[in-house]
């Protein structure tokens, strides 16, 4: 396999970037940024917390691992046979970090000088894991202590009890970190095997972001990137329907005020089709329910909500989720006035004034966001793993119509795939 390059282009906008398939069988993305003085890279794989079941080409049947792996996986690649990582990076000056999610694991560096050194840090640690009993089971007292946070945060529960309303059998409604339980079935060997299936070069992208060059990236890409063979990964999840699981949930907690979600259960989609889905649900919820909308101010005026009210799209492989959420003294009252507004909305359609002034805002939100070396590695990164181009997104913003809008709120937003998760102060 030999290395080509294809110069990716935005018709909106002029901005461009190179996207490299290297002869090892990574994906590179590098967007050059004149004029800018910090260079981010992020070297990311297609492996988040709902990858729990999968196979390659020289696997009969499907193997299932701990909820909570992939996590746990991202944090003892910090440390190799020799040293921790941080201390190699301490000497370039480099600000280095790395996330799980429910679908991607990356780690990233940020730098104003000495980013080749860098660089050769991250694709060599990334590529060297080194695993012990001992530092397993050292690993899970110091994880089985931040799940133990997690579920004292009111925020994290009242969420993931939004997604445990929502979804039936769909491993998104675990906790990314897993449970105390299932961490205690994690073992080197297992680690090791996620490894090799998921930290495969053909699963996996390198970004570039800002003061840098080609050239330069590939300098230290052919230099220390390992060679391997496509393994044919297939990821499987369970057959979840539309159905939800309850229509809502109530936890008590130490908050001064009561926390909810509203979320709804919308029919997941691929590629284009969940990039198209996705831009049609963000534009619809801010008119429906965005800051400048008669529903917002009213609840605001009467004061079932304050500025903390706010809605999202949170989807990937296998669930699509609209949710809207912040503080009330009543959540019931605030699910039951979302309820209405959308009822009437698909009877209506939506405001036109208001879908014109979301789209623009919308549309120079994300034109900034092009001059910000951060925001370009991190949406090369999820744009590619989603099927996407980076600028696929304002192609798509620019194409947008209000009926395409009406159209998503008449068949996904159904009430009565609706869930609602409270979490009240303990008495």
């Amino acid at each position: 396999m030999e290395t080509t390059k294809t110069i990716v282009r935005s018709p909106q906008t002029g901005d461009q970037y190179v996207h490299i398939h290297h002869k090892s069988g990574l994906e590179i993305l590098v967007c050059e940024m004149e004029g800018f003085s910090t260079t981010e890279a992020m070297f990311g794989t297609k492996y988040g917390s709902i990858n729990t079941q999968f196979k390659t080409a020289a696997d009969h049947d499907y193997c299932t691992v701990p909820e909570g792996i992939a996590h746990f996986l991202e944090h003892k690649l910090f440390e190799n046979e020799d040293c921790d990582v941080f201390d190699l990076y301490a000497k370039t000056g480099a600000n280095a970090n790395a996330f799980t999610s429910f679908d991607k694991t990356c780690y990233y560096f940020d730098c104003s000088d000495n980013f080749k050194a860098s660089l050769e840090i991250l694709l060599s640690f990334v590529q060297s894991p080194y695993f012990t009993p001992e530092s397993v089971a050292k690993e899970q007292g110091i994880i089985g202590q931040e799940i133990r946070m997690c579920d004292d945060d009111p925020g994290w529960r009242v969420f993931f009890n939004m997604l445990g309303g929502l979804y039936q059998k769909h491993p998104v409604r675990i906790d990314i970190a897993g449970t105390i339980e299932s961490i205690a079935q994690i073992t080197d060997d297992l680690l090791y095997r996620c490894y090799r299936t998921f930290y495969n070069l053909h699963n996996m992208v390198l970004a570039v972001a800002g003061n840098c060059k080609v050239d330069e990236v590939l300098e230290v890409a052919d230099r220390l990137l390992k060679p391997c063979e496509d393994q044919k990964l297939e990821t499987v999840f369970p057959v979840e329907s539309l159905d939800i699981v309850r229509s809502e949930t109530v936890e008590t907690a130490a908050v001064g005020q009561p926390l909810f979600h509203v979320g709804f259960k919308c029919a997941p989609r691929t590629g284009a089709e969940n990039l198209q889905a996705q831009i049609e649900a963000h534009i619809a919820m801010r008119v429906l329910a965005g800051t400048s909308s008669p529903l917002y101010q009213e609840l605001l005026q009467e004061g079932l909500i304050n500025p903390t009210f706010s809605s999202e799209i949170f989807n990937g492989d296998g669930f699509f989720t609209v949710i809207f959420g912040g503080e009330s003294r009543d959540p019931r009252a605030v699910r039951d006035r979302i309820a209405a507004a959308l009822t009437n909305a698909q009877e209506t359609g939506l405001d036109e004034a208001l879908f014109n002034e979301f789209k623009k805002s919308t549309y120079g939100a994300l034109v900034q966001e092009l001059n910000n070396v951060s925001s370009v590695t991190n949406s090369m990164i999820a744009s590619h793993m989603a099927g996407c181009g980076l600028y696929d997104t304002l192609r798509v913003l620019s194409d947008l119509k209000p009926e395409d809008c009406n159209r998503f709120l008449q068949k996904e937003m159904d009430i009565q795939r609706m869930t609602l998760s409270i979490i009240e102060p303990a008495k």
